[in-house]
């Protein structure tokens, strides 16, 4: 029997916080599906497309580990765990706001369906104060991001604010 886990996230950009996370999960499970959300309230850099193809470029490097499949995603979490056949959701911790957001995501998702289990992997300390929003931040206003994300994605961060 395969185990199927999906990490869900905007991945706008990915981070190598977000990589340090699916280095991990990829030891845990069979098949890691990578779902990157739509979610426009966010409202993202980079266009679903782009978030998607630079999630496969900076993943490859683990297809090693488990078979990987970068998915994008809309709708509810919970129907997309279920159309993918996951039996847990990867979720990464950073600080204690993210527990608390994310207690109560969990306590929802149960209440949806109660088979499907979270798994909550802590960032490597190297990687705990990393985030999407602050890494675009650092960036628009000419800081470094070198340690923040991979060389690749910080050469499309650079071009898109330019």
């Amino acid at each position: 029997m395969t185990r199927t886990a999906l990490y869900p996230g905007t991945f706008d950009p990915i981070t190598n916080g977000h990589l340090d996370i699916i280095g991990r999960a990829v030891k845990l499970v069979d098949k890691l599906v990578i779902g990157v959300a739509i979610n426009e309230a966010k409202k993202p850099l980079f266009s679903l497309e782009e978030r998607v193809e630079m999630v496969r470029d900076e993943v490859a490097k683990f297809e090693a580990g488990a078979a990987i499949e970068v998915r994008p995603f809309d709708g509810l979490l919970m129907h997309f765990a279920e159309e993918i056949g996951a039996e847990s959701i990867i979720r990464g911790l950073r600080a204690v706001s993210d527990f608390e957001y994310e207690f109560q995501m969990v306590a929802m998702n149960q209440r949806l369906n109660d088979d499907i289990e979270t798994v909550f992997l802590m960032a490597d300390p190297r990687h705990q104060a990393i985030a999407s929003r602050l890494v675009k931040e650092i960036a628009a206003l000419g800081g470094r991001i070198s340690d923040f994300v991979p060389p690749a994605v910080e050469a499309r961060l650079k071009e898109r604010l330019a």
